[in-house]
């Protein structure tokens, strides 16, 4: 896996690391398995009580932990810092609310004779959580904080190029009290994902990451009989209706194809724009990413970060010149990135017509996809042209209006002028290849738990 900090500004190696060895890993499922067994009693007060220290202690080192964020993959300084922020939040949300969500639930029998039903939610062990690069804090913080929440115990396998961001969220939680082996990173192999699969003290695998990674990891899981989640890719749409405020739309799309350096799972990917004001979002929209300021990472007045490693950044570019080859127009925009580092000049691809594959592909950088719709129904037919489902955006000034087109749009998340966001109190998951299953909120808490029936019948109730 070669687990290394790579500073992607500048391609130095910072550290590296060794893959765990076989025996690691198997003395890492006997302690999450030990720990799980006395976590499960642990009530849920002193559960809240580790979870609200560890976002404290988020809280008071943010400089150190978004520091980190910056080195590994990149990340501005600002994004970096809402990020650990964000973190933060998602362990209260479930501080204040895990107990409740996880209440015992009086079930309504349809005739009395069939007992006093309660429905329970006991957690179900250890589980693996797989997570990728692009938010190396929030993507840990919104399974561990459910998970632990729910009584379950996790082994972390990191994107191999941030291991000091798992290494140091390990630390955070153990400063926060939480009991050897609830929460362990492993820097392991891909034999061992397997391996851990399929030990039958691990119940459940939980992997954000590419289409790729997720049906070889969702085929182990169910060769196993073991429960999964998959959160994968997303080619978000942004379409912009007609009576659109087309200045704000325009610096939400800039905004949302371009934060984090545009690698994020729910960009705005697909501007779909009405044709009366496509010439014109267009021509704006240039000049939005004309604004953009590449640069050092660290340094406070860089809007556009690098990608995580070369390698992204080839593979973003290669993208590019396989859709021209396909019949795309590609565009090159804004201000000339710095030719040191792992950037990509911003690009608009055009002329993406059906018979092009590559209005089809998620593009993992600065690369925006634009269709002019015929009407409001042409948008609707474009935005679902799609294998993803993940997130989406419809902007106009008649709210109602958009909340009514939004209904139309076939994912698992859609903004009404917003580009699609994350929050710690709102559910995030998609359909189709953008996977299955959903993270935050109690569907994100009961995920991985066993939804018991304890049903209490009068003996001498009738056969």
């Amino acid at each position: 896996m070669a687990y290394a900090t790579i500073n992607p500004y500048n391609g130095e190696q910072v550290a590296s690391f060794p893959d765990a060895t076989d025996a690691e890993v198997s003395a890492a499922i006997d302690k999450a398995h030990n720990a799980f067994l006395a976590w499960r009693e642990t009530g849920f007060a002193e559960r809240a009580k580790i979870l609200q220290k560890a976002a404290d202690l988020l809280r008071a080192d943010a400089d150190e932990h978004a520091k980190l964020l910056t080195l590994e993959m990149g990340k501005i300084t600002a994004e970096a810092k809402a990020e650990v922020e964000l973190s933060a939040k998602i362990l209260e949300y479930y501080v204040r609310n895990a107990e409740k969500l996880l209440q015992p639930r009086k079930l309504p029998v349809l005739d009395p004779a069939e007992g006093d039903a309660t429905l329970v939610h006991e957690p179900l062990g250890v589980l693996l959580a797989i997570e990728p690069w692009n938010f190396p804090y929030y993507q840990i913080a919104r399974i561990l904080a459910p998970q632990l929440s729910a009584g379950n115990t996790l082994l972390l396998k990191h994107a191999s190029n941030v291991p000091q961001s798992a290494a140091r969220f390990e630390k955070l939680m153990k400063e926060a009290g939480l009991p050897e082996g609830a929460f362990t990173n492993l820097y392991a192999t891909r034999s061992q994902i397997e391996m851990i699969i399929n030990d039958p003290r691990v119940h459940g695998v939980a992997l954000t990451g590419s289409e790729a990674a997720g049906s070889v990891v969702a085929a182990q899981a169910g060769k196993a009989l073991k429960k999964s989640t998959m959160e994968l890719g997303g080619a978000d749409a942004f379409v912009v209706l007609k009576d659109a405020d087309i200045d704000k739309a325009v610096d939400w799309a800039v905004f949302g194809r371009h934060w984090n350096g545009g690698q994020v799972c729910v960009s705005s990917k697909r501007m779909i724009i009405e044709d009366s004001v496509y010439d014109e979002f267009l021509e704006k929209y240039k000049a939005g990413v004309a604004k953009l300021v590449a640069g050092d990472p660290f340094d406070p007045n860089t809007t556009l970060a690098p990608l995580s490693s070369q390698k992204a950044a080839d593979d973003v570019k290669e993208q590019i010149k396989k859709a021209v080859a396909k019949g795309a127009k590609a565009e090159e925009v804004g201000p000339a990135v710095p030719t040191k580092g792992a950037f990509v000049q911003p690009t608009i691809l055009s002329g993406l017509g059906e018979e092009n594959e590559a209005r089809y592909w998620e593009f993992f950088g600065p690369v925006s996809m634009f269709f002019r719709a015929k009407d409001e129904a042409d948008a609707v037919r474009i935005a679902n042209d799609t294998p993803f489902g993940l997130g989406g955006s419809v902007f106009t000034k008649d709210e109602k209006h958009g909340a009514d087109v939004a209904a139309q749009i076939s994912t698992g998340m859609v903004f009404v002028n917003h580009p699609t966001k994350v929050e710690a109190d709102l559910p995030f998951g998609g359909i189709r290849r953008s996977g299955y299953g959903r993270e935050l909120l109690d569907l994100g808490l009961t995920e991985f738990v066993n939804h018991k029936l304890i049903d209490v019948v009068d003996i001498d109730a009738a056969f």
